[in-house]
């Protein structure tokens, strides 16, 4: 499967509570892809409540193929590739821009 930043895709996410399946979101670029096994990617949650500054709510969460409405968490995982990933859809620019600038408060990046 090749893997876009952006790109909307459910796994097996591992929390606090045990593992779930959960969509999330693409983090790492081509660039990335080319040369590692894995993929970085961000949570997905239907928990639209005490939002922080690290978090978005995405405003075009249907469109992107998820099925309610959503907000990014900036809780962000590292996993093979080789895990069962399954897209569903791709944020859209506007969305893409909000959780970057999420990560960026997370993380000091994306300058």
């Amino acid at each position: 499967m090749t893997l876009n930043a952006g790109d909307l895709i459910t796994v097996d996410f591992p929390g606090v509570t045990g593992v779930k399946r959960r969509p999330a979101v693409v983090l790492s670029f081509a660039t990335y892809h080319a040369t590692r096994p894995d993929v970085v990617i961000g949570l997905i949650t239907s928990s639209t409540t005490a939002l922080g500054a690290t978090d978005y709510e995405l405003l075009d969460w249907s469109a992107a193929g998820l099925r309610v409405a959503s907000v990014f968490r900036s809780f962000i995982v590292t996993l093979p590739r080789s895990t069962n990933l399954i897209s569903i859809g791709h944020l859209s620019d506007q969305d893409w821009q909000g959780v970057r600038g999420a990560v960026k408060v997370a993380l000091a990046v994306f300058d």
